[in-house]
């Protein structure tokens, strides 16, 4: 188990650069199976998902090339169908969260697909309904074979169905999509995620030869096609590392440009750091952020105290509610978290709360965050990442205290984050692995 040391206490300055979205590239790399040309994919991050998720890929028989530091080349030409069968795909399967979008693509393409319950982040039940639910509307049998403890997929032939999801999930939109494509007929999609990642995947299909319209709004329409082809695909900078840069800058002091951001695919991100009082602007296509020695929390016109919560798309998504708790603890007011969509994401404050932070934790979804102003430095202390963005959170929260911190288990970090000691280094951070 490796482990950061982190120096805390130190100024950031200068330029960084945003990696490619974690969440949009396993898609499309799932989505690489929908064809046997060759499907060409930059600005993917060199990260533990992605990277386990490329070598599930070579596993499966799909040929992969890497043609630069960020740029991957996918011909989906042969599979072999029987380690797709085989315990040891299931296994791999059940290591990586990413693995259930390869669902979809599979019982388009080769009429059946097995999976195992996926893995990923221990913040509470993520329930699979939605993926399972909307591809049996388009015709597909289900089983589950309680010896292996694998879910087991057929179908001869999916046929086009108009559908309403129970939630507005990005993998099972995504998934569903994938699916549809190459149904027989007409799939509407309501209450479908429209987050920058799913517009992404459908404007790569599109390229592709499928027939999507309604991209960016929760009612999609497919047209199902015989077959798709290869295309070229660039992936979108990653909001949820612009929004952790952000919180960065402002915990530190510092002052920070944050480069091609794709601010227009930022949503509510920047305005919800707003509400903490942080000063940012944008400057093209970058994000400066002065140092600021103080910000203060709004609060809502008839005074009372400042709710930030996380929403489906364009609400703030819920992978920055960690980062912003962290980022509140040095504001100057006070502020409530809500995290709707995940039960456990706030277990992490407890952590904070020895750091010297002021945090109230209501129930498994709510927080309330008092303010230091900056007139109380935290503490450094040892502690553990429990997942990937209370990872970062942790981070940050070191990255400002008071002495050395230890932040045990940064797999989790270095699954959603390329290098990040070494990019934060570059800019003033003091962090040692181990």
């Amino acid at each position: 188990m490796a482990s950061f040391i982190i120096e805390g206490g130190h100024k950031l300055s200068g330029d960084i650069y945003p990696q490619g979205a974690k969440n949009e590239v396993l898609q499309i790399i799932c989505a690489t199976l929908l064809t046997a040309e060759e499907v060409t994919v930059k600005n993917i991050p060199d990260i533990l998902d992605v990277n386990n998720l490329i070598q599930l890929m070579r596993d499966m028989g799909v040929t992969v090339t890497k043609d630069e530091v960020d740029t991957y080349t996918f011909k989906a030409a042969s599979i072999d169908m029987e380690f797709l069968e085989s315990d040891e795909f299931l296994k791999k399967c059940s290591s990586l969260r990413g693995s259930v979008m390869l669902l979809g693509p599979m019982v388009a393409r080769f009429k059946k697909a097995l999976i195992s319950k996926p893995g990923g982040d221990k913040i509470g039940r993520r329930r699979l309904d939605t993926h399972f639910v909307g591809i049996q509307n388009l015709g597909a049998q289900f089983n589950y074979n309680r010896d292996r403890g694998v879910f087991e997929i057929t179908a001869n032939q999916l046929t086009g169905a108009s559908m309403l999801l129970d939630e507005a999930s990005v993998t099972g939109t995504a998934n569903i999509v994938m699916a549809a494509v190459l149904a027989k007929g007409t799939t509407t999609i309501y209450n479908a995620a429209c987050e920058p990642y799913l517009q992404q995947l459908c404007k790569m299909l599109n390229a592709m030869g499928a027939k999507i319209s309604g991209i960016a709004s929760n009612l999609l329409t497919i047209e199902g096609v015989e077959s798709l082809h290869g295309t070229h695909h660039t992936v979108l900078p990653d909001m949820i590392e612009v929004g952790s840069f952000i919180g960065m800058a402002a915990m530190t002091g510092s002052e920070l440009t944050i480069k091609n951001v794709s601010y227009d695919n930022l949503g509510i991100i920047p305005e919800s750091f707003r509400r903490l009082g942080i000063k940012m602007e944008q400057r093209g296509d970058d994000i400066y952020i002065p140092a600021q020695a103080s910000y203060e929390i709004d609060s809502f016109m008839d005074g009372s105290i400042m709710t930030i919560a996380d929403a489906p798309w364009p609400g703030l998504t819920p992978d920055l509610l960690s980062v912003i708790l962290v980022v509140a603890t040095q504001a100057k007011g006070s502020v409530l978290i809500h995290q709707k969509m995940f039960e456990s994401r706030l277990f992490f404050v407890d952590k904070l709360i020895d750091m010297g932070a002021q945090i109230i934790l209501c129930d498994p979804h709510r927080a309330v965050v008092i303010g230091h102003d900056h007139k109380f430095t935290l503490r450094g202390g040892t502690m553990s990442s429990p997942d990937i963005r209370a990872g970062i959170a942790l981070l940050i929260a070191a990255m400002s205290a008071e002495g050395v911190s230890c932040i045990n288990n940064i797999e989790q970090i270095d699954r959603g984050y390329q290098n990040i000691e070494g990019r934060l280094n570059a800019i003033g951070a003091r962090i040692t692995r181990l």
